[in-house]
């Protein structure tokens, strides 16, 4: 098989990056490893910023976003004895919108034969080669038989464990991460959310957050050491935890019900450079994850997605080599300022257990500022809304 553009994992970034490529006449054809149901079977954050909304609105693929979609104008940070509510649309006029990353990529997978996105499931042994040249090729197994895709470029969209970034050469690329001391607990249940706003709660027994899917399935995290066992977490022990560190104004209005998911997710900052070696491209948790604090993820991949549809659409539109030169450097211009907000938003709101009394009056000192400064507020809401393209 021979395509422009051959796009390493059916996730999010690279069914959005494979539509954008076709919407503009370009030729691809999408790689996943898994089958479509595992796809939609992630549970992931669902937090959307202006660039990723304002993407799926270009395709034409935004109605059900539209219909079911919580705008949000604000959130909330709880230092345990307020609330100190973020106002995020009078602050930067913009919103922030809560629909499921599962229920996104279900709409991009809805649309991909209507709108001719060649995606290929179930493909095992996904390889890259000759990515530091002008004809590299991906190779993969299915069905028994060993097949290769023939292309100009290579979107690597394919996670944190996938083989993309693995592709480029060890003297090439540089690493930077810092991981942190403890994972998020997270309980996904049936139940109305204790309030129409997310709440980040700093408290003496660790972070907790009050998060929602829809106006009747609610998302909870508490941190918890890295050692702990989720079968150590029965539902109602999660449930007093969260209604303890969420403080008394949240848990009178929680309601609790038994977990549809229960989870424990470490939490690291990474960064990977460059995000372009040769033919190959980089997008999304091939080349960064943040901490979910800030809900930045998703959104981080769908501007990278944004650069590399540019330059890719610039390569075959126009024959404009820059465009694809200067990928690297627009991206991680973007990625480094979401890494700094979701550390410093981590720094903020959790206990870490090397920290003392100085590190928590700075705390204390940070969260009284943010709650008396509209200047720090509008800092806040700038980069929780995200910043611009």
């Amino acid at each position: 098989m021979r395509t422009q553009v051959c796009i390493v994992g059916a996730g999010p970034a690279g069914l959005l990056l494979g539509h954008l490529l076709r919407a503009e006449g370009v030729e691809c054809v999408v790689i996943e490893r898994r089958s479509p149901e595992y796809v939609l079977g992630r549970i992931r954050a669902g937090v959307l910023e202006q660039i990723t909304v304002s993407l799926m609105e270009r395709l034409g693929l935004d109605g059900r976003l539209k219909a079911e979609g919580l705008p949000h104008d604000g959130f909330n940070l709880a230092d345990g004895e307020r609330l100190i509510r973020i106002d995020v649309a009078a602050l930067t006029g913009k919103q922030v919108v809560v629909y499921g990353q599962t229920e996104l990529t279900r709409d991009l997978m809805a649309a991909r034969e209507e709108r001719g996105l060649e995606v290929i499931y179930d493909a095992e042994d996904v390889a890259l080669h000759e990515v530091d040249g002008d004809a590299p090729f991906v190779t993969y197994r299915k069905d028994g038989a060993e097949r290769r895709v023939d292309c100009r470029f290579i979107a690597g969209c394919d996670g944190f464990h996938g083989p993309s970034r693995k592709a480029v050469p060890a003297s090439v690329g540089r690493e930077y991460e810092r991981v942190y001391p403890f994972g998020w607990l997270g309980i996904l249940a049936d139940v109305p959310p204790c309030n129409h706003e997310l709440i980040y709660a700093n408290h003496e027994r660790g972070f907790a957050l009050a998060s929602m899917r829809s106006e009747t399935r609610s998302r909870y995290y508490v941190d918890v050491p890295l050692s702990e066992r989720i079968e150590d977490w029965p539902d109602e022990r999660i449930w007093d935890e969260l209604a303890i560190r969420l403080g008394p104004e949240a848990a009178a209005q929680m309601t609790r019900g038994p977990a549809l998911e229960k989870s424990i997710a470490p939490l690291r900052s990474y960064v990977f450079a460059p995000l372009r070696h040769g033919s190959l491209l980089l997008c999304g948790d091939a080349a960064h994850i943040v901490p979910p604090t800030g809900a930045k993820g998703l959104n981080l991949a769908a501007s990278d997605v944004h650069y590399a549809a540019e330059a890719l659409t610039g390569f075959f539109r126009a024959n404009d080599g820059d465009a694809i030169a200067g990928y690297s450097d627009r991206a991680l211009a973007r990625v480094w300022k979401a890494e700094r907000f979701s550390w410093s938003l981590t720094r903020l709101m959790h206990r870490f257990p090397e920290d003392g009394a100085f590190e928590r009056a700075m705390q204390v000192a940070e969260l009284d500022y943010i709650a008396t400064s509209r200047a720090a507020q509008t800092s806040l809401a700038e980069n929780y809304v995200g910043l611009p393209i």
